[in-house]
């Protein structure tokens, strides 16, 4: 069960590299968002597989604010999007 859970872990690095790669270089701001909301969503992957790993109930708490806080960022780009459009 570990090695699974380590592979899991390295294909979620991945992910965030290309990620990165995506927020450095993406031809838009829209693209660099979704990128972003990748980063934040593989990050919440990987510490709820060191949760596991580690045996360390806190990072499950460290992962629901990640994921709050990505849900707060998306809100927030998109509604300046809009004002940006009107």
């Amino acid at each position: 069960m570990p090695e699974l859970l380590s592979l899991s872990a390295l294909g979620l690095v991945f992910a965030l590299l290309l990620g990165l790669l995506r927020v450095l270089h993406g031809p838009g701001a829209g693209d660099r968002m979704l990128a972003i909301q990748l980063i934040g969503t593989a990050g919440v992957g990987m510490l709820l597989i060191l949760s596991v790993l580690l045996n360390q109930p806190a990072l499950l708490d460290v992962a629901l604010l990640l994921a709050l806080l990505a849900a707060v960022t998306a809100t927030a780009f998109t509604g300046q999007q809009k004002t940006h459009h009107d």
